[in-house]
């Protein structure tokens, strides 16, 4: 399992997170469907960060490098998943597909059995409702949220260069070590707990969406890249237990379409909200700028 390493500016060690409570203030031709969901503002910070995708040199599979990222400025994220009652207003108001999700769970577990695409209609209807602008955030900004809740890819203990299948198999026996129990049943809010930033349930068993596409890279002897590959994205990155890929169009990982590894249990999703102008009031408030 990757490390991570959360390294933050020194204001932010005093005030790394900021609750948000959101109300809807309907827009002119929007209407207000439900109280907005709780977030929380996390203040610039940078990660060491192992790149999402796969990375060959010479034909054979590599580690995932490292590199460091810098949030610049603050992130304001979902305290908790879409949860199925939320969705299933979406769903009411003919915006987005119903969920395949066929058990029967909790209003306020998460939403499951949503695809990408499921997700991205919903953040384009919920922006709608709000007036805000709502979006998947991306693996990066997941990873910095998550916090010691991230995980990365499984990397396989040995990495013989002329057998990458012993890799292959390490990191599989690597998934099978935790011991998931299969299929389980998406629980209430904050079962999973909350993390150092108040953020609840990452890394429970509801993979959740995020915006970055999946990419192969080929890498140079020296490993600088030569190229990268995307046709399209039609397979983006999945972020949980562990990290994942996944079909646009797939709702359910056991079904399918999972690219690397176990598949993830439930796929979910949270949204981040853009505010124009916001970021640099809250940073001069905080004296960072």
């Amino acid at each position: 399992m990757s490390a991570f390493i959360l390294k933050l500016m020194p204001i932010a060690m005093m005030a790394a997170a900021v609750p948000v409570g959101l109300s809807i203030q309907a827009a002119s031709g929007h209407r207000q469907s439900h109280v907005a969901a709780m977030t929380v503002s996390l203040l610039p910070g940078s990660i060491i960060y192992p790149m999402p995708g796969e990375y060959l040199r010479g034909g054979r599979p590599q580690a995932n490098p490292k590199v460091e990222r810098q949030l610049n400025g603050p992130l304001e994220i979902m305290t908790n998943q879409v949860s199925a009652a939320d969705y299933a207003d979406c769903v009411s108001a003919g915006a987005c597909r119903p969920a395949e999700e066929t058990r029967s769970i909790p209003r306020d577990a998460p939403a499951t059995g949503v695809s990408y695409l499921d997700a991205v209609a919903y953040a384009r209807w919920y922006s709608d409702v709000t007036g805000s602008l709502w979006r998947l955030p991306s693996d990066e900004e997941w990873a910095f949220a998550a916090a010691e809740r991230f995980a990365g890819e499984f990397e396989g203990v040995e990495n013989d260069a002329n057998n990458p299948a012993r890799r292959w198999l390490t990191s599989y026996q690597a998934e099978l070590d935790l011991n998931r129990k299969p299929d389980p049943l998406p629980r209430s809010r904050g079962s999973f707990g909350v993390n150092s930033r108040g953020l609840a349930d990452f890394s429970g068993n509801v993979w959740e969406w995020t915006s970055t596409c999946y990419v192969r890279t080929t890498l140079a002897e020296d490993g600088s890249v030569v190229a990268s590959s995307l046709d399209n994205c039609g397979v983006h990155v999945l972020e949980g237990l562990h990290r994942a890929y996944m079909s646009n169009f797939v709702s359910d990982g056991k079904s399918g379409g999972c690219a690397v590894g176990l598949p993830p249990d439930n796929l979910g999703f949270r949204l981040v909200r853009d505010r124009p102008g916001w970021a640099s009031d809250l940073l001069s408030h905080l004296g960072m700028i």
